[in-house]
């Protein structure tokens, strides 16, 4: 059996921002991202499930709070000033998914 990847590394998109496409449906897949620290990141929120739960995203280290419409894709965009790990949640913390900021590769 395959299963689905658990973490995925941000794509780089149009002006250097950071992109990755994550499904909201009974969670969030991918549910670890890993992106570099200092440069723009834009996750894109692809909600698919109509559960009350996760109508909304918060991203407490980013003071980000966004609904998420069903059945649409919703960007979010922040940037990691620094390396560390950085948490999502859904609206009831019931779910949850990681941002992974790794120093810049030289």
């Amino acid at each position: 059996m395959l299963s689905k990847p658990k973490s995925q590394k941000a794509v780089a998109a149009s002006q250097g921002i950071q992109e990755v496409t994550i499904t909201v449906d009974g969670g969030y897949e991918p549910s670890r991202i890993v992106v570099e620290a200092l440069k723009p990141v834009r996750l894109l929120f692809d909600r698919r499930d109509p559960s009350s739960c996760l109508e909304q995203v918060l991203i407490p280290d980013f003071h980000i709070a966004v609904d998420l419409p069903l059945n649409q894709v919703t960007a979010v965009e922040f940037t990691p000033k620094q390396v560390g790990n950085y948490v999502f949640t859904c609206g009831m913390n019931m779910f949850h998914g990681e941002i992974r900021a790794e120093a810049l590769n030289t």
